[in-house]
């Protein structure tokens, strides 16, 4: 029998908050899926690695940023609950998304469309522009940082984490490295970051999600970090077809490699990517959670193990079927296959030959078939009726004759 080696699984940190399965591990913390025993809430565990644990800088740091973002408030944003320290183990309380990363999403599909790519970055430019307001910058935008619920909704997360851990000087080679690909020019040469940093981060986003790709490759990334000081992000209609000009001029103008040529915050960002949205027709698209996530891959393992914990956890939706009921659920490589999603009725088994109608228009169809179906039934009940109490009358006539 399998036996779990980490000793965090079980543990109830502080006297409230139980780790129940590891989500992912990175360079500086692990996440975990937890239950907080005194609301009967889950959550998500984001436990530091304990070699901050004895270091005072940080953990004042630390419990700074979590104060700061625990105070932002928006749909982009994961909401962050309470922050402590149990022995060894600085953590942070989270809310829990269920669902999965927009690097699983990649993984998984490849390249997005433009309609597909802005559902995305919406959110995300929403969550940063709420953090920009109150002056915050998060400094590693990347696609693990984005999360995806299994309701469509999509979420920032990490906010403060990074800079918690620079400030007090123990930035790990693991954290830089993390981050390469997505650096601003600021960022490698001088370390230092701010709104416009942001900005150009969510731009090699943006440049990822039509592409499947990022910009710079190299043997290592300090080499791929170093790249963006001396070239600039080339437009993504050269690497793939398809992808509008003003996409492009959106990327080029959100990554140029000095400061004031960029956007100036992720608000003036996200008002231009509505103007393209806008300009362009570009449909609703309820954004897909992976189907194979670590997520879901941990609600599986700690609802399928024994346990002799004093208090149940609550249940958990399974992970996503692997049957396809939805054009959007699809695992699909070419982004022209992606397809816009305005129906809310996940259940729809569309037939072959409405593949490649919009879904909402299909749904009304369906739907105003129902009601005439009814209609005619309605009709038919009535004329029943009426045959019936004709019938019923003139008998009752007749027998009073005879």
């Amino acid at each position: 029998m399998a036996v779990t080696s980490d000793p965090l699984i079980s543990v109830l940190l502080e006297g409230r908050y139980r780790v129940d399965a590891k989500i992912a591990t990175g360079g500086m913390s692990t996440v975990y899926r937890g239950l907080d025993v005194r609301l009967d809430r889950p959550v998500a565990l984001k436990v530091m690695d304990s070699r901050y644990a004895s270091d005072s800088q940080f953990l004042t740091r630390f419990q700074r940023e979590a104060r700061a973002v625990a105070r932002l408030k928006d749909p982009g944003l994961v909401a962050v609950y309470d922050q402590g320290l149990d022995s060894s183990h600085p953590f942070l309380v989270m809310e829990l998304v269920e669902g999965g990363t927009l690097r699983e999403l990649l993984r998984e599909r490849g390249p997005m469309p433009p309609h597909a790519a802005a559902a995305v970055l919406r959110p995300v430019l929403g969550g940063l522009a709420t953090a920009h307001h109150a002056g915050l910058v998060h400094r590693d935008v990347k696609p693990e940082n984005v999360l995806i619920s299994d309701d469509g909704e999509v979420k920032l997360v990490d906010f403060g984490l990074v800079r918690a851990v620079a400030e007090a000087g123990i930035t790990s080679t693991s954290v830089i490295l993390g981050t390469a690909a997505y650096l601003s020019p600021e960022q490698v040469s001088s370390g230092a970051a701010d709104a416009r940093s942001d900005v150009y981060a969510v731009g090699i986003l943006a440049y990822e999600l039509l592409t499947g790709t990022t910009p710079f490759t190299g043997d290592n990334p300090l080499t791929v970090a170093y790249q963006r000081m001396d070239n600039d992000v080339p437009l993504p209609s050269t690497v793939i077809s398809g992808v509008p000009r003003q996409f492009d001029e959106f990327i080029a103008k959100a990554t140029a490699r000095t400061t004031v040529d960029r956007f100036a915050d992720a608000e003036e960002m996200a008002e231009d990517l509505d103007a393209i949205s806008q300009e362009l027709a570009l449909p609703k698209f309820r954004v897909p959670a992976p189907s194979h996530s670590a997520q879901h891959a941990a609600a599986t393992a700690f609802h399928s193990r024994p346990t002799e914990d004093y208090r149940a956890a609550l249940p958990v939706p399974p992970p996503a079927p692997q049957g396809v009921k939805n054009p959007t659920r699809a695992l699909i490589r070419d982004p022209q296959d992606w397809q816009p999603a305005e129906a809310d009725d996940e259940s729809l088994d569309i037939p072959a030959q409405f593949a490649g109608i919009d879904i909402g228009e299909f749904v009304w169809e369906r739907q105003r078939a129902r009601r005439s179906l009814v209609f005619w039934m309605l009709i038919v009940l009535l004329l029943t009726a009426g045959v019936a109490a004709a019938g019923w009358t003139l008998g009752t006539n007749l027998g009073g004759l005879l």
